[in-house]
């Protein structure tokens, strides 16, 4: 493998790259179809570039609706016909005749799948309602899960799989927030949305805690631009919607969108 390509990519990163360029390699010599688990937004981003690099390989990604973020790719040669071929996704419908299933939430129900032994990429979005969860997941752990999901933080719950045009979206609640910051820094700005000093932010960023686009970002002076999607383990996320503009005092105006 070339190492050049590695040096594009964070140390936690290297690690898929160096699978997903195998699973090119072999896809192209091979005349092979191949199909990965849940992709997070920045692991498509690093699939797509990859294949680029193989004028002879075609991909599509998909996670069973349109503004899906975890996606399942195809990749496969150029002359296969990847439209007509299944993704390998199913919907989950996890419901209860327990009221209390209105109070769980996403690590409610991600943490319950875990604990079955599952992994992370065999899971897609899940989307909470006070009704239960719908949950996308692989076709080859759906019937698994179906049988052994009995509970979720301590309610009963109920499964069944179903087709995917029943799947329900949620759209997630946010909290719209107004800031004025004296630059575009990633520490200042972090500071401000989750409230804490900046000498506190500093040290999560350093280690790693911190993504930008979906992107490991370890430089506190990362500057940001409008449209950045900031997630911090332990505070959220959100999304710097608008750069307003300068007050007179030469402060930045800016809109926040913080997932609640």
């Amino acid at each position: 493998m070339n190492v050049n390509i590695l040096s594009h990519y964070h140390p936690d990163e290297r690690g898929f790259v160096e699978k997903m360029v195998d699973w090119l390699e072999r896809t192209a010599s091979q005349h092979q179809l191949r199909r990965t688990d849940f992709l997070d937004p920045r692991q498509a981003q690093i699939v797509e570039a990859l294949v680029r690099r193989y004028p002879d390989l075609q991909m599509k990604l998909d996670g069973g609706f349109a503004q899906a973020e975890r996606q399942r790719a195809i990749i496969a040669p150029d002359y296969m016909d990847i439209e007509s071929q299944d993704m390998g996704i199913r919907l989950l419908i996890v419901e209860s005749s327990d009221a209390k299933i209105a109070e769980l939430d996403h690590g409610d129900y991600l943490g319950s799948m875990l604990g079955l032994g599952l992994k992370r990429e065999k899971i897609g979005d899940l989307h909470v309602s006070e009704q239960g969860c719908h949950c996308i997941v692989t076709e080859e752990l759906a019937d698994f899960i179906d049988i052994h999901l009995q509970q979720v933080h301590r309610v009963h719950v109920m499964t069944s799989i179903a087709p995917l045009n029943q799947f329900i979206p949620i759209i997630p609640k946010i909290q719209e927030m107004n800031l004025s910051v004296a630059s575009m820094r990633l520490d200042g700005i972090v500071s401000d949305v989750c409230r804490l000093s900046r000498a506190k932010v500093m040290a999560p960023i350093k280690a790693g805690r911190c993504k930008v686009n979906w992107k490991v970002e370890e430089d506190p002076s990362r500057t940001l631009a409008e449209g950045d999607t900031i997630s911090m383990k332990g505070f959220g996320r959100f999304v710097l919607t608008t750069v307003q503009g300068e007050t007179k005092k030469g402060r930045i105006r800016l809109t926040i969108a913080k997932y609640v």
